[in-house]
């Protein structure tokens, strides 16, 4: 949908939900006022007032009587690849504020059939396997994800072995040690069952409904530098901005 035919008070959503996003408006933050939003944004007050309501529907905002709208993001929000890829290119900060990851593994394995196609992975060969938590501030795990590396990155890129964060993201790491910059984000997305190890790590019943994403950062050249799976609990919405 073109900007011009978007009404008005969906481009100020927009806006204001790629600031959610990438952080920059966090949980709890206050959101600019009816009047506010209507002389930043040259609309009405009535449009104003349907842009909060918009985000209150949509689980991003909530407001008691009497008091500031502010942004709610802890038990809603679920954040892509594209998202973190897009925050650690322009923020160099892969997380939120009062997000942080466990890496609960890092290792050489055998890669699914799949990730090996896109990694160009010979038959039999292992590539690198690094698995994550990220929770929230109130340590409630958000997701959990699987990234999967070309094998020849271990000699360039140790730290993919080391089961710590990495600041900036593996994607920074790679740029660094290679020149390859992750430059896009490929995602695909679908409802499934959790399986035990997956309730494990969100902390939920086997069997409970989890939204799955697989995602593929490529480089300028279009070829793949990562490729992930992770899995969010039911009740957390994935934004899409256009």
């Amino acid at each position: 949908m073109s900007l011009e035919r978007t009404p008005p008070y969906l481009q100020v959503v927009a806006a204001l939900k790629a600031k959610i996003v990438s952080g920059e408006l966090a949980h709890g933050d206050v959101l600019p006022s009816v009047r506010e939003l209507a002389a930043q944004y040259e609309i009405s007050t009535a449009t104003a007032q349907k842009v909060h309501r918009t985000l209150k529907a949509e689980g991003l905002a909530t407001a008691r009587q009497g008091a500031a709208t502010t942004v709610s993001t802890r038990r809603t929000l679920h954040r892509t690849a594209a998202d973190r890829l897009e925050a650690a290119l322009s923020t160099g900060r892969i997380y939120a504020d009062g997000e942080y990851a466990v890496i609960t593994a890092a290792e050489l394995a055998a890669p699914p059939e799949w990730v090996g196609d896109l990694l160009g992975t010979e038959d039999g060969g292992q590539a690198i396997r690094r698995q994550r938590v990220t929770h929230n501030s109130d340590d409630e795990p958000v997701s959990a994800s699987t990234s999967w590396f070309a094998g020849e990155l271990a000699e360039t890129v140790p730290a993919l072995l080391v089961k710590e964060r990495i600041i900036g993201g593996t994607p920074s790491a790679i740029e660094a040690a290679t020149g390859r910059r992750a430059v896009a984000s490929e995602d695909a997305t679908s409802a499934a069952a959790a399986s035990e190890e997956q309730a494990g790590l969100l902390r939920i019943a086997p069997g409970d409904p989890v939204l799955l994403s697989r995602n593929v950062y490529v480089d300028i050249e279009g070829d793949t530098v990562e490729v992930g799976e992770s899995i969010a609990p039911a009740g957390r919405w994935r934004v899409h901005r256009s």
